[in-house]
């Protein structure tokens, strides 16, 4: 099993969703023969999925990961590069292109267009390997940008790299010495930015696909009750921290 493999299988198994089925499992296998470590099992599983859907506890963990850095406005100097990272598609070719990207590849395409609104002297790197797919996620990008009006000639596709990691390591050595934007989800920033600054690179970030939008606003009663949207949000977040905790423990080791 190479090691992008199993980064992807430990991440799965962390997940607040499999954490709590792994908990009931025990609880079910222990119900007999051990009714107390049962029981305590069913409650922490109970407990967890309650917690995590809680919106007021899933927006403060998100949003203390989005708040990192500040949306795009406008660059102070010419904008030599926007780094699209990829986020994955399914082709279908009886649907648009645009409609083939998952939510945050449609989520960073939509910034990049806007900032490109804003800066059409810069080239468009996208980014992204292909996955079980035939196409890679960066051709895919490459497509929909040509398909709303931007010029083949302005867009890079970097089709090899499978991680942020190798997204970092791949692109950089092309960037070198330019000014460049960074586009990725709201949450993923600060992760993708600590990449590329380990390779020389000190982009500005135009974090996009926020979760939490309206944090400090007043709320109805139903925002105090759980709900599945927050514990996949918290799932997110739950995913970004422990890459960040990967992160720094291989910074200390390199």
């Amino acid at each position: 099993m190479d090691l992008f493999l199993l980064k992807k299988v430990i991440s799965v198994f962390i997940m607040p969703i499999n954490l709590v089925l792994i908990l009931l499992f025990i609880a079910a296998i222990c119900f007999k023969k051990r009714p107390s470590t049962s029981f305590k099992c069913l409650i922490s599983a109970l407990l967890l999925l309650f917690v995590s859907s809680m919106p007021i506890v899933s927006d403060t963990f998100m949003g203390s990961i989005e708040d990192n850095y500040q949306a795009f406005t406008r660059a102070d100097r010419p904008v030599d590069y926007i780094i699209v990272l990829g986020h994955g598609h399914f082709s279908n070719e009886a649907l648009p292109v645009t409609s083939q990207l998952k939510t945050g590849s449609l989520q960073r395409l939509v910034e990049a267009l806007r900032i490109y609104q804003i800066h059409p002297e810069a080239r468009i790197i996208t980014s992204g390997f292909a996955g079980d797919d035939l196409v890679s996620n960066a051709e895919k990008m490459k497509d929909s940008l040509v398909l709303l009006g931007i010029p083949e000639q302005k867009i890079i596709s970097e089709n090899f790299p499978k991680d942020t990691e190798e997204e970092a390591e791949l692109i950089s050595p092309r960037v070198q010495g330019a000014n460049v934007v960074l586009i990725t989800n709201a949450d993923h920033m600060p992760r993708a930015m600590t990449y590329f600054q380990k390779q020389g690179i000190y982009p500005i970030a135009a974090p996009t696909g926020y979760w939490v939008k309206n944090q400090h606003t007043p709320k109805s009663w139903p925002y105090y009750f759980p709900n599945s949207e927050k514990f996949l949000q918290t799932t997110t977040a739950w995913y970004e921290s422990v890459g960040r905790l990967v992160q720094w423990f291989k910074g200390l080791l390199s």
